[in-house]
């Protein structure tokens, strides 16, 4: 039986431990980016993806996992950077960051199991592809609602999009663990 609690968490501690490390080394530099261009990172970890499933050949080295943790991370900063907005300096320090990150992603997780308990985990008999495809398809229309400056006639915000891409990195991520990469 799967434990999608556990395998969540477990996906979520690997992406933490890389952002602690990364804001060990650079900070908050991401703090000056607008929510547009955190935006197209997400869009360019999400496009070495497709690109690696379809070419089958890889000549960085690093697989996609690396990339699924990427966007999870940078689904984060982009909440992040939502709700207090570009800065012109760094203007947080890692002990103001974490707790932010503890609580974007413990809200993603509430928002994944209540779509769980409706879809009854369909997620497990997705293809990774379709993962990609979904983030790829929430970044195209993010890009829209930034381009309209955040307003929707009847859809979801800008928010629900990166709570959505990360959840679909999530599912990535525990789908190549069961492949054990």
């Amino acid at each position: 039986m799967k434990d999608t609690n556990k395998e969540y968490d477990e996906a979520i501690a690997s992406c933490k431990e890389i952002f602690t490390k990364k804001l060990y080394d650079y900070g908050g530099a991401w703090r000056i980016m607008r929510a547009e261009s955190v935006t197209d990172q997400i869009f360019i970890k999400a496009k070495r993806i497709r690109s690696l499933e379809i070419k089958k050949e890889n000549l960085v080295g690093e697989g996609i996992k690396p990339e699924f943790i990427g966007i999870v991370n940078y689904s984060v900063v982009g909440l992040i950077q939502l709700k207090y907005g570009a800065a012109d300096v760094i203007d947080m320090q890692p002990d103001d960051i974490v707790p932010l990150y503890d609580e974007y992603v413990a809200e993603a997780k509430r928002l994944m199991f209540a779509k769980n308990h409706d879809y009854d985990e369909a997620w497990r008999s997705m293809r990774i592809s379709s993962y990609t495809d979904l983030i790829l398809m929430k970044i195209n229309r993010t890009k829209e609602i930034e381009d309209h400056k955040g307003q929707t006639l009847i859809s979801e915000g800008i928010d629900a999009n990166y709570f959505d891409m990360l959840n679909y990195a999530v599912f990535g991520l525990i789908k190549l663990a069961e492949e054990g990469e």
